[in-house]
């Protein structure tokens, strides 16, 4: 591919379905931003299309359906030669960033982590626990594969400022291989705060999530058999509607309409039903990076009430928008006054403004991404230098993973 701009290429774990997954509208918006920087944008991954993928060609990105463990890919990326490489979650890194760095040694390599997955899967292990990291984390193959991830890419975007501090300060990573990014919103992803529906025409309850994302699955089973039994006693003419896409038999049978439990599935139009509901319930029990959910809500103005780790990340030093409550008869009692107080659902609703520009506002993220991005540039081989540890592990890890790779190569011929 010939191309006057500079070209960065986007290798994703899937086709992105922002429709679907906070991690979808990640994605979508690392592409916007590469955009308004003037390159022109590759995205190819080895999974198949789904009915839920996004149209990239529709936004200018050119789409490229790769294999996994062949020499197709080689000749690809040789022939693409793109200034920038982003690897989208770990797994992508290891299974081609040796591809990258032998046939493109000067293309920067950036691994946007999405979250950190060795977290977000020992919390689940110890989600009656309340530590927010462990030592103890690092334990498992994940940790060990991801942070080893990290340390071989030329910079690791961390969406959450909770995991920018375990990664430098619990586990002494340098600095200068991580930005935090937090979801990117720009001013016409934000509706418009007076043309909201305010709390005498909002009804019901609402949970968002992609039932494929465990910490999801474990919540509406949690708000099942623990939260809203309680809350409808108290308020039996309110509803509780569940929404996520992918869900399992399992799922949908646990809807219950005598109690006015509802599971709808995956919907398009998220923005409708979240500036439509009046509260939003989210008591996750495990989960890391930032949670799609609380920011979509948050863009509707839709008050809400939420666990420790739902909320992680979200607001700083910041008031939230309704509460954050982990003792299971508080978050009740708290899910019942945000939604029949008029005064407190106000001063929670009036909170989603303020929160918006301030912690998630585009514009100064990308001024930051791209200063970073261009230090990397002038100061490559210097700053590859520096981290001994990343090459080290570009040496020695990756040419197992290299020869195991082309194993199976030459098993599949």
């Amino acid at each position: 591919m010939i191309s006057k701009s500079p070209v960065v290429f986007f290798i994703g774990f899937v086709f992105p379905e922002p429709k679907s997954s906070a991690a979808g509208s990640r994605i979508i918006q690392l592409i916007n931003f590469f955009k308004t920087q003037g390159f022109t944008v590759v995205f190819g991954s080895a999974a198949n299309r789904s009915e839920q993928s996004f149209d990239l060609k529709s936004i200018g990105v050119v789409e490229e359906q790769l294999n996994i463990n062949s020499n197709c890919f080689d000749d690809f990326i040789l022939k693409l030669n793109p200034d920038i490489v982003v690897f989208d979650r770990f797994m992508t890194e290891e299974q081609f960033g040796w591809r990258v760095a032998d046939f493109c040694p000067k293309a920067i390599r950036i691994l946007d982590t999405e979250d950190l997955h060795f977290l977000r899967k020992a919390r689940k292990e110890n989600k009656n626990g309340s530590t927010v990291f462990s030592k103890e984390y690092l334990k498992t193959d994940t940790a060990k594969r991801e942070l080893a991830s990290i340390y071989r890419s030329d910079l690791s975007l961390i969406i959450s400022e909770v995991e920018m501090d375990i990664l430098i300060k619990q586990l002494n990573i340098a600095s200068y291989l991580l930005i935090y990014l937090p979801f990117l919103l720009e001013n016409h992803s934000i509706p418009d705060q007076l043309s909201l529906p305010k709390f005498s025409k909002r009804n019901d309850f609402v949970f968002v999530g992609n039932f494929l994302h465990p910490p999801n699955a474990d919540a509406v089973l949690f708000l099942k058999t623990k939260i809203w039994p309680n809350i409808h006693k108290k308020l039996p003419q309110a509803s509780l509607h569940i929404y996520g896409a992918y869900p399992k038999q399992k799922h949908l049978n646990l809807q219950n309409k005598r109690n006015n439990f509802f599971v709808h599935g995956h919907v398009d139009d998220i923005d409708y039903i979240l500036s439509s509901s009046k509260v939003m319930l989210a008591p996750l029990q495990f989960g890391a990076g930032l949670k799609g959910k609380v920011v979509d809500a948050i863009r509707n103005g839709t008050p809400c009430v939420l666990s420790s780790i739902a909320a992680e990340g979200i607001f700083g030093a910041d008031s939230p928008n309704g509460f954050v409550i982990d003792d299971e008869h508080l978050f009740i009692e708290k899910s019942i006054e945000l939604y029949t107080d008029k005064t407190l659902w106000e001063t929670s609703h009036n909170n989603c403004f303020e929160i918006l520009e301030k912690r998630f506002g585009s514009a100064k993220f990308y001024s930051s991404l791209s200063s970073k991005i261009r230090d990397i540039q002038t100061h490559l081989e210097e700053y590859r230098l520096k981290n001994l540890t990343g090459m080290l592990l570009q040496h020695h890890g990756m040419q197992s993973t290299k020869y195991f790779s082309k194993w199976i190569e030459a098993k599949n011929n």
